[in-house]
């Protein structure tokens, strides 16, 4: 049986109030009543209220006197300001006293009901119209995924998908949350076999139904605005998901203008060696091997795989007609005042600024290694949280804010998102075989080719061949790749943990977003 909600109504007029108090306790609430702040601080002290509604104007202790007393003790209660002014300087202290609502005099019980309901029931009466929302919309997704033909199809399949994920993350009922984990698990697997089906068909010269992928970005949402003279930032955001976006976009628009808000495809392998290279290279991987073969690494070559970004970066700006210099940063979780004071100085020179941000990427590394991230981090809506949370407090948000008070022109992007894996997929390769758990590249490669996307000629999807049979294998939707020596390590170490580099809407539908200074 659901407890009864206890409220305290404190008004120096209580008895003028006795209807609404019936009113009250006729919808099945408890109301206890004071005529004065320090009776109804002792009453606060000594019994546990769920709601407090509070006069402003009354004789003695008044009542922002009291609210500030009763949010010294009880920070947690939520109180209702009741008044029969409408000054604004009345009003301004009391939402600075974190009231959770303001009524002016005088006031109907179904405004009181309300106000009550917003506050008391707020969670309750989410989850029902979320339940009930995600109901009604289920068919028609399910719809969606099944009839999903082309490349635009599944971003709007994806894009509904988040939305829901994110108003069941708010809602407290775990059954629809397991209905919407099968659905998208579904969705997952339909988009495995779209790509298998339609991949390799992207890089037909003569096909014209295909997305913006990696090696475009920069050609299609950058150049232009150098073109007309913009001065231009580009932040990328390793490893972000479309959701962890969706939640930090509400900060970001407090500061600058969302002009475009796409999704674009990753490239496979969905890797930042691969991915990244691509986007700054304006290339894919074979062809930056083939070019600049001083500039690429493959899986099986020692050293880091992305440290010549900015020497990509500046052919791709002389072929295509950009003499201009331009900044290039990348940097970490660790930052400064001085660092972030340097970053801005350096914006403010260069017409053309690149930032990469590796902390999402960082974090998802550590969720697997680290115990403490992965319980902080236990699931979709944490890991979100925690995304939001490095947000608010980093060099990357003081540089927004930067950037909104003056003329730019900002894209945010990232070069793949992420997955959490769960089933693993057993395959054996030789010494050489690279140890990403969401793809394998190299040579006599035994794995079951039901249950993976594999490229058999490189070459067709413009990825590097270092051996006359190296192949390229990819594990879709919740899988990752085992062997079978070591497996039942391999499956208690990497069950649950967040991986990229195959196939999932999460990892290869990824955002990209042109804003603009309100400044």
């Amino acid at each position: 049986m659901q407890q009864q909600v206890k409220i305290l109504w404190v008004d120096d007029e209580i008895d003028l109030l006795k209807p609404h108090i019936i009113f009250l306790e006729k919808k099945g609430y408890d109301v206890d009543t004071s005529n004065n702040g320090n009776e109804a601080l002792e009453k606060v002290l000594a019994e546990n209220f769920d709601i407090i509604l509070l006069d402003e104007n009354m004789p003695g202790l008044s009542g922002l006197e009291t609210l500030t007393q009763i949010k010294s003790n009880r920070p947690g209660i939520p109180v209702i300001m009741i008044t029969k002014s409408e000054e604004e300087f009345i009003m301004d202290e009391a939402i600075g006293s974190k009231i959770s609502d303001y009524l002016i005099k005088p006031v109907n019980p179904n405004q009181i009901l309300l106000s009550i309901k917003k506050n008391i029931d707020r969670n309750k009466l989410i989850t029902q119209r979320t339940t009930s929302g995600y109901q009604s919309d289920f068919q028609n997704i399910g719809s969606l995924i099944n009839d999903s033909m082309n490349y635009k199809d599944w971003i709007e399949v994806y894009k509904k998908l988040i939305y829901w994920e994110l108003e069941l993350g708010s809602s407290s009922d775990s059954g629809m949350n397991e209905v919407f984990k099968m659905q998208k698990s579904e969705a997952n697997t339909s988009f495995a076999k779209y790509i298998n089906n339609n991949y390799l068909k992207w890089f037909d010269p003569k096909n014209e139904d295909k997305p913006l992928i990696s090696p475009g970005v920069f050609k299609n949402k950058v150049f232009p605005h150098l073109k007309n003279n913009k001065n231009v930032v580009v932040i990328i955001i390793d490893n972000l998901r479309f959701d962890q976006w969706k939640i930090l976009q509400p900060l970001i628009r407090e500061h600058l203008n969302i002009e475009e808000d796409l999704l674009y495809y990753s490239i496979l392998p969905t890797a930042t060696q691969y991915a990244r290279n691509s986007i700054f290279a304006g290339l894919m991987p074979s062809e930056i091997e083939r070019l600049y073969p001083h500039l690429w690494k493959n899986d099986e070559d020692e050293g880091g795989k992305n440290m010549h970004e900015k020497e990509l970066l500046k052919h791709q700006l002389n072929r295509f007609g950009y003499k201009t210099g331009f900044y290039y940063e990348k940097t970490g979780n660790k930052s400064s005042k001085q660092k972030t004071s340097a970053t801005i100085s350096n914006v403010i020179n260069h017409q053309l600024s690149v930032i990469v941000y590796n902390f999402v990427d960082m974090l998802s590394h550590a969720r697997t290694e680290m115990e403490m991230i992965k319980e902080l981090a236990r699931d979709e809506s944490a890991y979100r949280s925690l995304t939001l949370s490095w947000f608010q407090h980093s060099a990357l948000y003081e540089l927004i804010k930067f950037l909104g008070q003056k003329d730019y022109k900002v894209i945010i992007t990232t070069d793949h998102g992420t997955i959490r894996v769960n089933n693993p997929v057993k395959i054996i390769g030789d010494k050489n075989t690279n140890a990403n758990l969401r793809y394998k590249q190299g040579k006599n490669l035994n794995y079951n080719a039901k249950q993976v996307f594999e490229i058999t000629k490189p070459n067709e999807a413009y990825l590097p061949k270092t051996h006359i049979s190296t192949s390229y294998v990819f594990t879709t939707n919740e899988n990752f790749f085992a062997y079978p020596n070591n497996y039942n390590y391999y499956v208690g170490y990497y069950k649950d943990t967040f991986q990229h580099g195959g196939i999932s809407l999460e990892e290869m539908i990824i955002p990209l977003i042109t804003l603009s200074s309100k400044g």
